[in-house]
């Protein structure tokens, strides 16, 4: 297939489009900076609500992973603004250009999160419960209604409500290793709040199952099938990296460092299981997380 990849430069993408090509797909990036002479890149500017629409025609599916970074930096007024206006205006932009074309690809499968469902206690979600409350649940709404000029247009839209994505080369894991290499990891808060995980090789066999089945369609949990408690997390990470795991960091700390950030992504329990792909037979290759964590850590 000739697939576009919006976000082909961050943490996902840099996994998502070797991948991709290695398997015989033609790749295109979707870029803001000047365009390479090499070529393969289409330029964008969501912020001009620019786009080239000539350098899509033709595609065959479209990977929509760009977004603003939701933990670069404190929520301040001006900053969730910028985080909700670079996921839900970007993603119209592009839905509107896709619905647009006279060659319109069959497949749009659009980055979402785990955060529509909010915080949620010990209830296990499935891709049919209802949203949340909260910041991230508002953003994740917005990013997922954006795609409806594309589906409008009998383009079929997926829409991929990632979970924390553990790999070797960055995300959630990078930031905790650290801490844990020093021995001075542990629990976040009373840890009892479920942590979401999948292993960044599932997610990439998910958007390839994805991009495949032309029956798929809609919100898809991309979580590996046995989320765990951050106590469980934290205590499994400190095994498998033999070290200790028995500095907690306190709730109100937390709060005090990183303001409502710390309450929605730290604190927050999500327990999501990925119902549509178990009942589709998914294979995953790391369903259990000191598994993943062993093949990531090289342990």
């Amino acid at each position: 297939m000739k697939i576009v990849v919006s976000g082909a430069s961050g943490f996902i993408g840099s996994a998502m489009v070797p991948f991709l090509a290695t398997g015989g797909h033609a790749v295109t990036r979707l870029v803001r900076r000047r365009l390479e002479a090499k070529g393969g890149e289409v330029r964008w500017d969501p912020d001009r609500g620019e786009i080239d629409t000539e350098g899509l025609e033709g595609c065959d599916a479209v990977v929509h992973l760009a977004g603003e970074s939701i933990a670069a930096g404190f929520w301040t007024a001006r900053r969730k603004a910028r985080i909700l206006e670079s996921r839900a205006e970007g993603t119209q932009l592009l839905a509107e250009c896709l619905a647009g074309l006279s060659m319109k690809p069959k497949a749009l499968l659009c980055a979402s999160a785990i955060g529509y469902y909010g915080h949620r206690g010990d209830e296990v979600l499935r891709e049919d419960s209802p949203p949340g409350t909260g910041f991230l649940a508002e953003v994740t709404r917005a990013w997922e209604e954006a795609t409806a000029p594309a589906e409008k247009a009998g383009i079929r839209v997926v829409h991929l409500r990632l979970g924390i994505v553990l790999g070797s080369g960055g995300g959630a894991l990078a930031k905790m290793l650290p801490a844990f290499r020093l021995g001075a990891g542990g629990r976040l808060g009373d840890g009892k709040q479920y942590m979401s995980w999948i292993a960044i090789d599932d997610v990439i066999g998910a958007v390839h199952h994805a991009l495949e089945a032309q029956d798929l369609a809609g919100a898809v949990n991309v979580t590996a099938p046995e989320p765990v408690t951050n106590a469980v997390f934290m205590k499994t990470l400190g095994r498998v990296l033999s070290r200790p795991a028995v500095l907690p960091v306190p709730a109100p700390v937390l709060r005090l460092a990183m303001g409502e950030m710390a309450d929605e992504m730290l604190l927050a329990s999500t327990r999501v299981v990925p119902a549509l792909l178990i009942g589709r037979g998914f294979r995953f290759r790391y369903p259990d997380l000191e598994g993943a964590l062993r093949h990531l850590l090289g342990k």
